[in-house]
């Protein structure tokens, strides 16, 4: 089963909220896999579904926090393109091409589901057919007119529409992240004033980056905020909470620098993390603090006390 996320999310876009931009709107990108999986069990003549390849793009091919938690689903695999500075995806569509073209050639399947729309498709489609394998093509219902080329809906073997009410309650309308966080949690807007000196006197009102920096760039500006009392000489068994939250809120900036804001966000409103992120967060803070936390649970929550500490007052949250 191989899903272009760039025609799945722009044509259900359209349909569903009349967007025209993936920052107009939140997906449960879990939940649509589940749901596309659970579709192509019912349609596969065996019901047995080998894996689903889920192509998307970032920004210099660094995985946003939904990509990585997609990636560490069951029968997943997250193929990445590059994501330019305007927006535009590359690479992608050489990767469905190549993966599908490869797999028919290794006689791994003999059904194809494709979800794509670009004609582009079509010389990876036929090279499939020509080892047997039948292409099931997949699009999403147009508002109006069409959304996949003629020629590639010609070429595949069977052809079917995802109607809107099957993807509605995974697609959410909203405005920016911080909006749309501040919805969610109800959380009053306040301008924090910490009385004494602290992690956020030190890097606590600085714009996110990410968007017009590429990650190179993003990760040394991020480097050059590390307070001074970030790193330190601590053995594992005597521990300063201070200190440890400062390490948690240094790695929430570092992530709202060179991951993005928008993709932060989609961790509020937060206190749990998905397994895999809090996983990259403790390893990230032992790194500074140069032993493991693995026997201190105490201080595994100073850590992520202090990361969301940092992601509050992004989005001007109070605890």
């Amino acid at each position: 089963m191989l899903i272009d996320v760039g025609y799945l999310y722009a044509a259900a876009g359209e349909l569903l909220l009349d967007a025209s931009s993936r920052k107009d709107y939140r997906v449960d990108a879990e939940k649509v896999i589940g749901s596309l999986m659970e579709r192509a069990a019912r349609h596969i003549p065996d019901g047995e579904v080998l894996r689903l390849y889920w192509f998307d793009a970032a920004r210099d091919r660094v995985p946003t926090v939904d990509q990585r938690v997609i990636a560490n689903m069951e029968y997943v695999k997250v193929r990445l393109g590059n994501l330019n500075s305007r927006g535009q995806q590359k690479g992608v569509d050489a990767q469905i091409r190549s993966d599908l073209e490869l797999l028919a050639r290794h006689r791994a399947i003999h059904e194809a589901i494709l979800l794509a729309g670009d004609e582009d498709m079509v010389p990876a489609v036929e090279v499939a057919q020509a080892y047997g394998v039948r292409i099931h093509l997949w699009g999403v219902e147009p508002p109006y007119g069409t959304n996949q080329a003629e020629r590639l809906v010609w070429e595949s073997d069977t052809v079917e529409t995802i109607d809107a009410e099957e993807l509605k309650p995974y697609f959410v309308k909203s405005g920016t992240a911080a909006q749309a966080t501040r919805g969610m949690v109800g959380a009053p807007v306040a301008e924090p004033e910490p009385s004494v000196p602290s992690p956020a006197a030190v890097f606590g009102h600085r714009e996110s980056v990410a968007v017009t920096m590429n990650a190179a760039d993003a990760l040394a500006e991020a480097e050059s905020a590390r307070p001074k009392f970030v790193r330190t000489q601590q053995t594992g068994e005597k521990l300063d909470p201070e200190t440890v939250r400062s390490v948690g809120e240094y790695v929430g900036h570092k992530w709202l620098l060179t991951r993005g804001a928008d993709n932060v966000a989609d961790l509020l409103p937060g206190p749990q993390l998905p397994t895999v992120i809090d996983k990259e967060l403790l390893v990230e803070a032992e790194k500074e603090l140069g032993y493991s936390l693995r026997d201190h649970p105490e201080a595994r929550i100073w850590v992520r006390d202090g990361f969301w500490e940092r992601v509050h007052r992004e989005f001007d949250i109070e605890e």
